[in-house]
């Protein structure tokens, strides 16, 4: 019975993902919704598109697996990127009138830049989007108590999310986004109450008590360089790198104004940061209701303890609201993260290298849809493949994030606040940024600079060096 009503539910994600192809009329329309979204559509798509399998999942795992500071890249570096993006850049952006992100960068420096850009944004996402196919896949592995494997439930997971996304784009995720995010808010919070009042939970008071008695409290690194440096740039690779972000772009040029596309992104990423604690305070509450279960998952997969606790220990109907809602968390970010990649690759990279580049808004919007299909099949293929390295959820969308640090984010804010920067400043940064990045990942991946933040220096060092030697000298100003 409970894999029938989420399918039922499934198909009426389906459902309301196919009625809204019917507002799609053209490229605009897909991939913007129009710029008609009003301010609690985009709060719910930038709180729903967040928080996804990783929250529900991956951040609780490894707030067991070692503490609250193991969980510095998310939430805390992701609620970061969202409102750095809502405070100062949202409204520059959005007065600009793009399409893309990638536009931007065409816009501001040239086409090389756009297509390099464009192309390292959209290769972001595959770690992102393949993080929630394979927690879909677990979802339909413990529904079924392990009838559908996991690599199973990765392709089922992607054909449904391929479904309602393709035909309804920004629409399709505008619509299910708001019913989905209020199953995940209702949903959770009313579990969080149930699983509260259980004996041998006692309340969120005996909870927090246990966890801060346990160490799962502790947060600041030791006092040691090597420890500090790694820490800020846990931080930073998401703070910083995920906002020369397709989606967080397209959720606030969604709005219908800018003021919305400000405070929309900024309450958003509020939200997503403080409702960030209810799955961990779920998962931890499994530790108290059945050790023995939790150090059993703890050994395998930690990911597996809430989705196991609540199957095996709250009443069928907590079970139907609990996997409505987890279901409605991972489809809604993996909606969003779908499109975003798939309209980069087709306005940014594809439409540049066609003959002067005529092509109607009626072609462009086929053309996405197709790279949608593709990117999903590129998704299933790296899900599958992750399964077979046991990389975690949490890791996969910690380290999508790498690429847009190294060489995007310095070009996005050096061309909205510095006047003096150049083709030849962004090229240079590009450059020096994916080369120090790729080269510390073979030489030192375990250095105290993450290879992606020695990315980011260099970056920075070939924006300003490569900017102040192409001016133009006096005389011939």
């Amino acid at each position: 019975m409970l894999i029938g009503f989420v399918t039922l539910y499934l198909i009426l994600s389906i459902g309301i993902g196919l009625y809204a192809a019917t507002r799609v009329h053209n490229a605009s329309d897909y991939i913007t919704a129009g710029r008609a979204l009003p301010m609690i559509v985009v709060v719910a798509m930038v709180f729903a598109t967040w928080f996804g399998a990783e929250t529900v999942l991956g951040i609780p795992a490894t707030f067991l697996d070692e503490n609250l500071g193991g969980t510095i890249s998310d939430p805390f570096g992701a609620s970061l990127a969202l409102i750095l993006f809502g405070l100062f850049f949202a409204r520059p952006l959005y007065r600009m009138k793009l399409l893309t992100l990638g536009d931007f960068f065409r816009q501001r420096y040239n086409r090389p830049v756009e297509v390099v850009i464009s192309a390292a944004i959209a290769l972001s996402y595959l770690g992102w989007v393949s993080a929630q196919v394979v927690a879909l896949g677990l979802v339909f592995n413990v529904l079924s108590d392990g009838l559908i494997t996991q690599p199973e439930g990765v392709l089922i997971g992607a054909a449904v999310v391929l479904l309602y996304t393709l035909f309804g784009g920004m629409w399709s995720v505008a619509l299910t986004t708001l019913v989905q995010m209020t199953v995940i808010v209702v949903g959770l919070l009313w579990i969080a109450k149930l699983v509260g009042d259980m004996p041998e939970v006692g309340g969120i008071a005996p909870v927090v008590e246990h966890a801060a008695a346990s160490g799962k409290f502790e947060f600041w690194p030791p006092l040691e360089w090597a420890a500090i440096v790694t820490f800020i740039a846990g931080l930073l690779t998401m703070g910083l790198g995920s906002i020369p972000q397709q989606d967080v772009f397209q959720r606030a040029n969604a709005g219908k104004n800018e003021r919305i596309a400000v405070w929309g992104t900024v309450i958003g990423g509020s939200l997503y940061f403080v409702f960030a604690a209810v799955p961990i305070y779920l998962t931890y509450s499994a530790t108290l209701v059945d050790p023995a279960m939790t150090a059993a998952l703890l050994a395998d997969d930690a990911q597996l303890v809430l989705p196991t606790f609540v199957k095996t220990h709250l009443p069928f109907y907590a079970q139907i609201i609990f996997y409505g809602a987890l279901l409605s968390v991972i489809m809604s970010t993996a909606s969003g993260t779908l499109l975003a990649p798939s309209v980069t690759i087709s306005e940014n990279i594809i439409k540049e290298f066609m003959p002067h580049h005529r092509m109607s808004q009626k072609k462009l919007l086929w053309i996405t849809r197709a790279v949608v299909v593709a990117f999903t099949m590129l998704v299933v293929v790296y899900s599958l493949w992750s399964l077979e390295s046991e990389t975690s959820i949490h890791e996969m969308v910690a380290n999508a994030y790498k690429v847009t640090l190294a060489c995007a984010f310095v070009p996005l804010l050096a061309g909205l606040y510095w006047k003096r920067a150049t083709n030849t400043g962004a090229g240079l940064a590009i450059l020096l940024g994916l080369v120090v990045w790729i080269a510390m990942e073979f030489i030192a991946p375990e250095a105290a600079l993450p290879p992606q933040f020695s990315g980011l220096v260099a970056s920075l060092t070939g924006m300003v060096a490569g900017s102040l030697l192409s001016q133009p000298s006096p005389a011939r100003a």
